[in-house]
């Protein structure tokens, strides 16, 4: 028996709800759950919304991969000045819908993510949301060339976010509600619990805790299991053949030589990006002080709400010179890795995407650049793959292992996030026999990504504002190894 001198240790009250949340590790667990639901409802929401405005302008809910075969239903009687009405009409529409209630919602999205998680200790406000879902929507439905995942990770993060700021949790849990959204999104948005996983952990938190870790991989699996009671339960990228394979390993000298040239390319469209923003900044922003007339006009300072609508006939330009570029450009990638294409036209593709997501971005568009990385990869790969069959003979292995080797090596190029690169490819394609000789690119194309340039396509446009994420992040371990 205790005596009676014996001290007695205080009794703690009973945490409350909000309590819990903020400070127990199955509160972490039951938000990243939660987490995961939403970033799953989320990307079914945008995937519907991309779908229903692309279907209003265009008749279909993808278009663009039959060339000028098609017009748009809806517009056809515009014959194809119905490539210059559409973005126009789109950019009159979320032009001022950015400008008044969310600035942050334009461009891909991911760079704001990271700063907010960097430098606002994971904070982000809840409009974001919103506003970023309508405006991509809008841009890729009306014809900008660019992806869903950085809507759907701005869309998620902000969910994420919102949730943390509602229970007041400290700043390092706020940071992993925030990852915890990206990967949600990520994850069904492609089918690809793995890749969310990494995108959350790598990009995102940038470093991470078991503890961080676990609540990632949580909400990752949730948002994944989530869109599949409602998506077919199949690879993101179904249309790519399967069964590919090296047959040879002295072809793995072939997989490291296209991996340095994916290199150049992934960086080359980083920096178009970067270049082509800085140019219609400039050009919007003007030289100097508004002068009354038109010529004052044109010199001078422009509304930003007007930016979009007025770049849209740029993207008109570049529409009616290969339709192809309409939207995200999934079908024009199977038919790509299908054998439909000539070399030539596979270049003119690749470079064309270039172009058009930088211009889409650069108007002050709304959308991820993902998808275009994967879709100029597997161009710049299908071509090596084609010439390489060209000079060596078949035994170099099928044109499309090269392109799905080329997809991850130029998005790790242009990320330096080779475990991302690496789990899209292979869970997007469902082909887990493409994992070593993507190993091997997406490290080769990181290494020497790092060796051109410092940035890379989501931290170029916080190192113009003076905010650099890889010396403030104050993991030196980490970037030691980089």
């Amino acid at each position: 028996m205790t005596s009676p001198e014996s001290p007695v240790a205080p009794q703690r009250p009973p945490l409350t709800f909000t309590q819990w949340v903020r400070v127990s590790r199955w509160g972490l667990a039951v938000a990243a759950l939660v987490i995961g639901v939403g970033g799953g409802l989320g990307a079914l929401a945008f995937r519907w919304l991309v779908f229903g405005v692309t279907w209003l302008a265009t008749g279909q809910t993808e278009f663009g991969q039959g060339g000028y075969a098609a017009l748009p239903a809806h517009f056809a009687w515009l014959g194809r000045a119905s490539y210059f009405v559409i973005p126009v009409i789109a950019g009159l529409l979320y032009g001022p819908l950015v400008a008044r209630f969310a600035p942050e919602a334009r461009g891909h999205g991911v760079p704001e993510v990271m700063a907010a998680v960097t430098y606002n200790q994971g904070k982000i406000r809840p409009q974001v949301s919103i506003v970023k879902a309508l405006a991509s929507a809008l841009t890729i439905g009306g014809g900008g060339s660019v992806g869903r995942e950085g809507p759907i990770v701005q869309i998620g993060s902000a969910f994420a976010s919102g949730i943390g700021q509602a229970f007041a949790v400290p700043a390092k849990r706020l940071r992993i509600f925030v990852a915890c959204g990206a990967a949600a999104g990520i994850s069904a948005t492609f089918n690809a619990p793995i890749t969310g996983v990494f995108f959350g952990a790598e990009i995102i938190l940038r470093a991470v805790s078991a503890e961080a870790l676990f609540a990632i991989m949580l909400s990752s699996m949730v948002g994944d299991a989530f869109i599949r009671l409602f998506t077919p339960n199949a690879p993101f990228l179904s249309g790519f053949p399967s069964g590919i394979a090296l047959n040879n390993p002295r072809n793995y000298l072939l997989v490291a030589l296209l991996a340095v040239i994916a290199a150049v390319v992934g960086q080359l469209f980083a920096k178009t990006i970067t270049w082509v923003e800085d140019l219609f900044d400039r050009a919007w922003r003007g030289q100097g002080p508004a002068r009354p007339g038109w010529r004052g006009w044109l010199t001078g300072p422009k509304p930003e709400w007007l930016r979009p609508a007025a770049g849209g006939i740029v993207t008109g330009l570049i529409l009616l010179a290969v339709p192809e570029m309409y939207g995200v450009g999934y079908p024009v990638m199977y038919q790509a890795a299908a054998g439909d294409y000539a070399l030539g036209f596979i270049l003119i593709l690749a470079v064309a995407k270039i172009i058009a997501t930088s211009v889409s971005l650069g108007i002050g568009g709304s959308g991820g650049v993902f998808a275009p990385s994967l879709f100029v990869g597997l161009m710049t790969g299908m071509a090596f793959g084609v010439v390489a069959n060209h000079w060596w003979g078949p035994g170099v292995g099928s044109p499309v292992l090269y392109a799905a080797v080329g997809m991850g090596a130029v998005f790790a190029a242009a990320t330096r996030a080779p475990l991302t690169a690496l789990g899209s490819v292979v869970e997007m394609t469902g082909d887990y026999a493409l994992t070593l000789p993507i190993m091997l690119a997406t490290g080769v194309a990181t290494i020497t990504s790092r060796a051109i340039s410092y940035s890379t396509i989501y931290t170029a446009k916080l190192l113009r504002r003076g905010q650099d994420i890889d010396a403030d992040h104050g993991d030196d371990a980490r970037r030691a190894l980089q």
